[in-house]
This record gives C-alpha cells, sequence and structure tokens, in this order.
C-alpha cells in the first residue's frame, strides 16, 4: 500500500479528530514517515494542542508538525525546501469558505473578497503546493486532494461547493501538466463527516443524517475518517500507478444512488 520509510506531507492538520491526522496515522502504521503543516502557530496552539484531548503530550510532541500559510508562495517553496530527501506524496486536505457570507441560507452575496479567498485557499493552493512539492518527487509521486460531491448543490454549502468543483478540475489540469514528471493526481470525494471544521458549516448536521438514509452502505459520519484516509493510501501508493486525474468516492455509495433508501433497502433489513 504505502512504502515504508518514504516520506509523504499532510497539508491541513487542525486536531486529532480532522481527516488529515487520520490519514497521517494510517500512512505512518504503513512505517511512512509524515510532515504534516497546519497554517500558523496560532491555529495550531488553539486547535491541535488545546483541542487534541485525546492525545497525550508525548503523542502530541511525536509529530513532525510544520507551519505553511498556503496562500503565501514563499512559505510553500521554504516548506519543500525544508524537508530533508525526497518525497513520495502530498495530501491537500485544505478548504475555506467564510460562513457568514459563502454559506447558509442565501446562495447571493456581495461579498467578492471572501469568495476570492475561498477560491484561493480551497482550490489554487492545490496548483500551487503541488507545484513546489514536484521538484522534491524525484522518482515520480502522487498528490491526492480532498473534496466533496461537487455535481450536486446542497442546501447551505454553496460556494464551497463551487470551489470544490474548481478544485476537481485543478486536480485534471495538474494530472496532464505533471504526467511527463511521473506525478500522479487524484481527489478522494468523501461523505460528511463530523470534524470541528465541519461543524462551521451551516446545516451540515443535517447533510449528515440524509446521507445515512441514502447510503447503501449506512455511511456514519462520525467514525468514517479511516475508510477516507485507507482511500487516500492507496492512491498516495504503488497500486495506482495508472490512476490519475480521477476522483474516487469514498462515501458509503450516496452518491451513486437516487433518494432515500427504501426500508427493505437499508442495512440489517
Amino acid at each position: 500500500m504505502i512504502e515504508s520509510g518514504k516520506t509523504y506531507v499532510v497539508m491541513g492538520l487542525l486536531d486529532a479528530d480532522s481527516i488529515a491526522y487520520a490519514i497521517g496515522k494510517t500512512l505512518e502504521s504503513f512505517g511512512a514517515k509524515v510532515v504534516y503543516t497546519v497554517q500558523n502557530e496560532r491555529m495550531k496552539k488553539i486547535f491541535f494542542d488545546r483541542g487534541s484531548k485525546q492525545l497525550s503530550d508525548e503523542e502530541k510532541a511525536s509529530l513532525d508538525i510544520r507551519f505553511c500559510d498556503i496562500t503565501n508562495d514563499e512559505e510553500v517553496e521554504a516548506l519543500f525546501e525544508g524537508i530533508d530527501g525526497s518525497i513520495s506524496g502530498l495530501v491537500h486536505s485544505i478548504g475555506f469558505s467564510n460562513p457568514k457570507t459563502c454559506l447558509g441560507d442565501e446562495f447571493h452575496t456581495d461579498a467578492y473578497e471572501d469568495i476570492e479567498k475561498g477560491f484561493r485557499i480551497s482550490a489554487v493552493s492545490l496548483a500551487t503546493v503541488t507545484r513546489y512539492a514536484q521538484p522534491k518527487m524525484t522518482e515520480g509521486g502522487s498528490v491526492v486532494a480532498l473534496t466533496f460531491s461537487s455535481q450536486l448543490a446542497f442546501a447551505y454549502y454553496n460556494w464551497m461547493g463551487v470551489n470544490k468543483a474548481a478544485l476537481e478540475a485543478v486536480v485534471r489540469g495538474l494530472a496532464r501538466r505533471h504526467g511527463k514528471d511521473k506525478v500522479r493526481v487524484n481527489a478522494v470525494s468523501a461523505g460528511p463527516v463530523f470534524t470541528i471544521a465541519a461543524k462551521h458549516i451551516p446545516g451540515f448536521e443535517k447533510l449528515g443524517e440524509t446521507w445515512a438514509k441514502s447510503s447503501p452502505l449506512n455511511w456514519d459520519p462520525k467514525s468514517a475518517q479511516p475508510e477516507v484516509a485507507g482511500a487516500v493510501a492507496f492512491l498516495l501508493g504503488p497500486y495506482s500507478k495508472q490512476i490519475t486525474g480521477q476522483t474516487l468516492y469514498v462515501d458509503g455509495g450516496a452518491s451513486a444512488v437516487g433518494g432515500e433508501l427504501l426500508e427493505h433497502e437499508r442495512p440489517g433489513s
């Protein structure tokens, strides 16, 4: 699955409940060296240091965590230059949309600066980090971004849905650009997962309940991180050598069926 001893960069760590953390620990379980990134020291103190109460101080200290604001090219370049040796993979688990102006009841907004900021952080940043990571992938490598069902419009999700559609377009563009570098670029479209970040999305809990009703595999937003992490590990590893430019859905099958499951279709019936 993952090559032991290789280095992978997981960007977007928030706390121990985040998908980024689950991915990093999965990679470590295969013997990989993982470099995590957080936006800045303040975010680390607020969310990871104080919010990850299930981890001991020793467990927190054991992680290789570095700071990187993905809207700052100099910081991104310095991040990858500061990593010893080559890297085999990169995970982009980053997204942002101002919940006060770009999410909620109304799609229309005059907050164009917020729209642009969300677009840059959620979509453009994938191109930024891939640009600076690729030279460190001396033997080729894999880039995986985290997305969310962008082909449908969900209540409240508004401009983040637009950003995720753009992110998937960036994945395809990068896959074409970096094929000659032996670098694969894909996305994992996860179903709703309850995390600290998700709590800031209006109506997200209701979305999770709706998803569970339409998932043939009984999707559970409270415990799905390991399944998502496993799919990311597959796309990072050698068993996916001929897969690039794709979006892999890990959502309990909800994206493949229409409407809610009938009683006789529900798991356990």
